[in-house]
């Protein structure tokens, strides 16, 4: 298929687009959730925070915790501006049958598992069964670019996402971030254990990281016609829930490959399948274990959460699925270790929320960007500026 506009073509194709949040809801075995208390950031145990206007977004300059909302309002950032250079949006199909790493399961539906009588935090599946899948692949590339230069990108999960080309084409033309390639990647269908985006988004190991290496990259390349860089530090992931998850989890296991994580809600929980005794709690490690018993890795995070954020939205009752306190927890084990990161608390909001994405998104890709070649060129604010947060 032939390039085209993306501001064209993914009208249509987001209102098809099925979000985390709405894949959650329509997950076998999920429909049962209770509805998620909203939490105050004020909590005793929770991170110190600064506490931002109603309606603003973190400054991109400055490390550490905030609070933004009730009121979530849509950056200029978001907006298609006519005077403003328009990146070319690829499509491509991948096929479950050319993988050599995914060849593709699926969950049967209305089926979720049960728990293991003697572990609660261990999901035993016997529904899940090989399944093929198309998965699509949505690569933006920038007027700017120079056609056999190599240049940085950035990595999506549940794809396409014509939100992130939007606040590109702005953020690119302002020179606030460098002239990059973003491939936003659908996932192979399902969602949680048992299913094949379960699989490739809540493993904690570097598998899915080399899935995009060997088996997407490469046609990128080959069919839009650009070149990617090699350098880790011009490798950025992102995604929301799992996705996110998935995000941090590349980057962990793949330092060599990515450095930047940008994650919105993400399912730093118990969630992986199958189990792996290695990581028992799945991505609730991060913060339970692996960031705090590890050397410190070469990474720059970007994550959120929302007040309303998930609790418990399964039949495990294992106190490691509440999205509000994981994600809390990952500020406090980065904050200990020295990372340079920037977390989010956000108000009057719900599990990947629409409204805060459109907030935040481009001062989020300002920050995970920083101190890249080609970054930040409109931004004279040091990053030792006063009010940072530790």
């Amino acid at each position: 298929m032939k390039p085209m506009r993306h501001v064209r073509v993914w009208i249509a194709l987001a209102s098809l687009t099925m979000t985390t949040a709405t894949l959650a809801q329509t997950t076998a075995g999920r429909a049962a959730r209770p509805t998620p208390p909203a939490r105050d950031p004020l909590t005793p145990g929770y991170v110190t925070a600064i506490e931002l206007p109603d309606g603003e977004a973190p400054p991109p300059h400055i490390d550490g915790n905030f609070i933004l909302g009730p009121t979530h309002h849509p950056a200029p950032e978001m907006k298609v501006n006519e005077g403003t250079p328009q990146g070319v949006v690829h499509q491509l199909t991948m096929q479950s049958t050319d993988s050599k790493i995914y060849p593709g399961i699926a969950r049967e539906p209305n089926t979720f598992g049960t728990v293991d009588p003697n572990d609660p935090a261990k999901l035993v599946v016997t529904t899940s069964h090989p399944a093929p899948y198309t998965r699509r692949v949505a690569v933006y590339v920038p007027q700017q670019y120079v056609p056999g230069s190599e240049a940085p990108f950035i990595v999506g999960a549940d794809g396409p996402d014509p939100a992130l080309f939007t606040a590109l084409d702005n953020l690119i033309a302002q020179g606030r971030v460098p002239v990059m390639i973003a491939i936003s990647i659908g996932n192979g269908g399902g969602d949680a254990q048992g299913s094949q985006r379960g699989l490739e988004y809540d493993t904690m190991s570097g598998v899915y990281a080399e899935f995009v290496e060997t088996e997407v990259l490469p046609l990128v390349e080959k069919q839009c016609h650009v070149k990617l860089t090699k350098d880790p530090e011009g490798r950025a992931t992102m995604g929301c829930s799992s996705g996110g998850a998935c995000a941090m989890i590349m980057a962990w296991y793949r330092p060599d490959l990515y450095r930047r994580v940008l994650c919105y809600s993400g399912t730093f929980v118990n969630q992986q399948w199958p189990h792996n005794p290695e990581t028992p709690h799945g991505a609730w490690e991060f913060h339970e274990r692996l960031i705090p018993n590890s050397p410190v890795k070469p990474l720059r995070i970007w994550f959120e959460v929302s007040d309303r954020d998930l609790l418990n939205p399964n039949v495990m009752r294992d106190n490691m699925h509440d999205w509000v306190l994981a994600n809390q927890n990952m500020a406090k084990v980065l904050a200990a270790k020295g990372y340079p990161y920037q977390f989010v608390f956000a108000r009057n909001a719900g599990h990947c929320d629409r409204a805060v994405k459109q907030q935040t998104l481009p001062a989020a890709l300002e920050y995970i960007w920083r101190g890249y070649p080609g970054a930040g060129k409109n931004k004279t604010q040091p990053a030792d500026a006063p009010g940072a947060a530790k």
